[in-house]
Parts: C-alpha cells; structure tokens; sequence
C-alpha cells in the first residue's frame, strides 16, 4: 500500500456520505461512531457501518469507535481495516480493546493533557497499536488554550513518542475551517516542518491540498536521489560533492522522502 496521506471522515448515520467517502481520493476513510454522530443515532450508525463492512471495500476503512458494543459488532468483519480509539489516557485502555478486538489494528487517539504525559506508554501498549494521534479540539479544552501554537508542545511529544515507538509519522488533527483553503496549506507547512505526515480531513475539498502540502518538492527529490545515489556508491560515511556530510540516518531519511515521491497519485 502507498503511504497515506490524507483520512477522511465521514459520520456513520449518514452512509451515503460514507459511500461518497470511499469513492474519493482519501487514502483511508474513517467513520466516526463518536463525536459525529447524535447519541439517539448510534444504533442506526453501527447498523450501517456493520452492513458497509461485511464487504471488502476498495480503499483501507477504519472505524472511530464510542462503545463496546461497537467493537464486539464490527470485530472480524472483512471490510474493517482499524479501529481509531479515542480519548486514550492509559496504557491499560489499549491493552483492554486489544483484548476485546484480537487482530484488529488499533490506532489510539490522545486528546488530554493526562494521554500527552502517557504518550510513549500508549504507543507501545500492544502489537496491535499501528499507530497515534493527536485529538487537538479536546487537548485545547483540556488545556484551557486558544492559540494554535499552544500545543506545538504536546505535538511534538506525540512526534517523538511515535518515532521512540517505532511507528510511523503521525498525521495532524483536522483542520476545521473547510473554505480558507490557504491557511490549511499553511498549517499543514507547520505541521510538516515538525514531523507529521499527512493529515485528517473533514471534506473532501481539503484532501488535493493535504496531499500537495506533504508531498515532496522537486528541490526536495533531486537531493534526496543525489544522497541516495552517492551512498550506494560507497558504504559508511560519506560527504557529498557540496561538503554536507552524509551519515545512515541521513540516507534513511532520504529513502524515505523518494518512497513518499513516488507513490502512486490519487485518483481524480
């Protein structure tokens, strides 16, 4: 599978907007069971994520679960790619959904200054944790912050926590303002420039500006492709014909940025 970079939402009561997901250029749709959806509509949403997923769908689905009957539901069905868990605090809360959903990749959601403190702790609770995420609307209120740049802080600890784990990049939070197209690219620059990797949207307009803010400039290619074509010329340490000094950490990262080059485009 390509690297992702964009994960739309989508509410569960609504599945023909679901269905309008799948068939958009988003690398992985998340339906929302939690926040998305109205108290007195979470049957009816579980219902139609259930009937959605006893199918294979063709792009990975993950699931933002609210209760334990969601996950005893949708459990083992073959269209479910992941459960997006939120609100995790501890350790123990992944261990226990773990537990409850045995083979299902987990991705927990920390959206409390307590799930910050805990970040490495969660990341590596379970094998079955693939990845973290920052929930910046609820950590905000938690935090008592307005400012953006309050929680440069606490994304970088999820940053750190993700890489110290093993797991890949985090994506960004969501981006709420769905017409100043200019200040998601901006903020999606930020976000870049502190180690996330692609970003969670809620429309689809936002998806083509997520995917050109975290794809790779030409700039950015041709030095990565002159890093990695003077390393497998040589072994070791090396220094490039401008003098920079080329180590392995520099060569993996610079795989990396033309693995991410050269993923295959969505589709229109």
């Amino acid at each position: 599978m390509t690297t992702p970079l964009t994960y739309l939402y989508a509410p569960g009561d609504r599945p023909e907007v679901v269905r309008k997901a799948i068939a958009s250029r988003a690398d992985v749709v998340i339906v929302d069971l939690e926040d998305a959806v109205s108290p007195d509509r979470r049957k009816y949403a579980l219902a139609a994520t259930a009937e959605l997923l006893t199918a294979h769908q063709p792009l990975p689905v993950h699931v933002r679960i609210n209760s334990p009957e969601d996950i005893e539901t949708l459990t083992g069905l073959p269209g479910l790619g992941a459960f997006r868990v939120p609100k995790v605090a501890h350790a123990t809360d992944i261990r226990r959904i773990a537990e409850l959903a045995p083979g299902v990749p987990l991705h927990p959601l920390l959206e409390s200054a307590l799930a910050i403190e805990h970040a490495y702790a969660i990341a590596t609770a379970h094998p079955a944790v693939r990845g973290v995420s920052i929930g910046e609307a609820d950590l905000r209120a938690d935090l008592g912050v307005r400012d953006g740049s309050s929680l440069d802080w606490p994304r970088m600890r999820i940053v750190v926590a993700a890489r110290a784990a093993g797991l890949p990049p985090p994506p960004q939070s969501v981006f709420p303002d769905i017409r100043d197209l200019d200040a998601l690219y901006a903020s999606c620059a930020h976000g870049r420039a502190q180690g996330f990797l692609g970003r969670a949207a809620i429309h689809p307009r936002q998806l083509p500006v997520i995917e050109r803010a975290f794809r790779p400039t030409p700039g950015e290619i041709e030095a990565a492709e002159q890093i990695v074509g003077a390393a497998s010329a040589g072994e070791g340490a090396l220094a490039l014909p401008d003098g920079r000094f080329v180590d392995a950490a520099i060569v993996a990262a610079a795989r990396r940025t033309l693995a991410l080059a050269h993923r295959e485009d969505p589709s229109p």
